[in-house]
C-alpha cells in the first residue's frame, strides 16, 4: 500500500477507522471522507473532509475532486458509508426504505461516478465496496437493509463489468461485524463467532492492493466463525 492514495468513505464509523487507520500504517495516504464533521484538518498523509452527504451526487464529486486535488490522484475508492435499519415488511416504514437504498445504494453510487475519472488514470485502479452476507438471503426484520445492499453487489458487478481491463470492482459481505453497537444490541451473542473490523480491513486492503489485479466482479464473504 505504500504510497497509494485510498479514499475511504465512512471514515469515522467503527470499520472505516480500521479501515484508514491499517492504510495509513502500511504507509498509504488517506483522504478520509465522512458525514460526521471532521476532527483533524491537518494536512499529511491524512485528509480529513467532513460535512460531506454523499447521496447529494455535488457534495459526492466536490469531495473526491478535493481528495484528488490534495494528493495529486487517487489509487483506490473503499465504499464503506452506509446504514442499517431492523423492520419487519409489514410492520416496517415505507420510508426505511428509501433511506436503506439512498445510504447504502447512493452514496457508493456517487462516489463511485465522482471517483471513476480520476481512478481511470492510474494503472491499478480499484473500487471495493461494502455489500451484506445477509443480502444473499434475506431474513426475519432485514428486508430493506438486503434488498438496498443487493443492490450494492449488482452495482459492484455493473462496474466490473463496465471497467474491466481498467479498474478492479470488488465487494466485501460482511455477516456480523463485531463492533460495540452490535454488542449492545445483542448482548446474549458469542462475539467471538462474529467478523472483527481488523480482518475486514484486511480483506479490503488486499482488493484494494496491486496483488488483486486478477479479481474483479466478486462478491466476497468475510463471515468470521458464524
Amino acid at each position: 500500500m505504500q504510497e497509494k492514495v485510498i479514499v475511504v468513505t465512512g471514515a469515522s464509523g467503527a470499520l472505516g477507522k480500521v479501515v484508514a487507520e491499517t492504510a495509513l500504517a502500511r504507509d498509504a495516504r488517506v483522504a478520509a471522507i465522512d458525514f460526521a464533521v471532521a476532527q483533524d484538518t491537518a494536512p499529511g498523509k491524512r485528509l480529513e473532509l467532513g460535512g460531506v452527504d454523499l447521496t447529494d451526487a455535488a457534495q459526492a464529486r466536490k469531495a473526491i475532486d478535493a481528495a484528488a486535488a490534495h494528493f495529486g490522484r487517487i489509487d483506490a475508492l473503499v465504499n464503506i458509508a452506509g446504514g442499517f435499519a431492523f423492520e419487519t415488511v409489514a410492520d416496517g416504514d415505507p420510508k426505511t426504505w428509501q433511506r436503506m437504498y439512498a445510504l447504502n445504494v447512493t452514496t457508493a453510487l456517487n462516489a463511485s461516478r465522482a471517483a471513476i475519472p480520476h481512478l481511470l488514470r492510474r494503472p491499478a485502479a480499484r473500487i471495493v465496496n461494502i455489500g451484506a452476507f445477509g443480502a444473499l438471503q434475506a431474513g426475519n426484520g432485514m428486508g430493506a437493509y438486503a434488498a438496498s445492499k443487493a443492490g450494492v453487489h449488482r452495482l459492484t458487478e455493473a462496474l466490473a463489468a463496465e471497467h474491466k481491463g481498467r479498474i478492479t470492482v470488488n465487494a466485501v459481505l460482511p455477516s456480523i461485524i463485531d463492533t460495540a453497537a452490535n454488542r449492545d444490541s445483542m448482548p446474549k451473542a458469542d462475539f467471538s463467532r462474529w467478523v472483527s473490523p481488523q480482518e475486514l480491513a484486511e480483506v479490503i486492503l488486499f482488493l484494494a492492493s496491486d496483488a488483486a489485479s486478477a479479481v474483479t466482479g466478486a462478491l466476497v464473504p468475510v463471515t468470521g466463525r458464524v
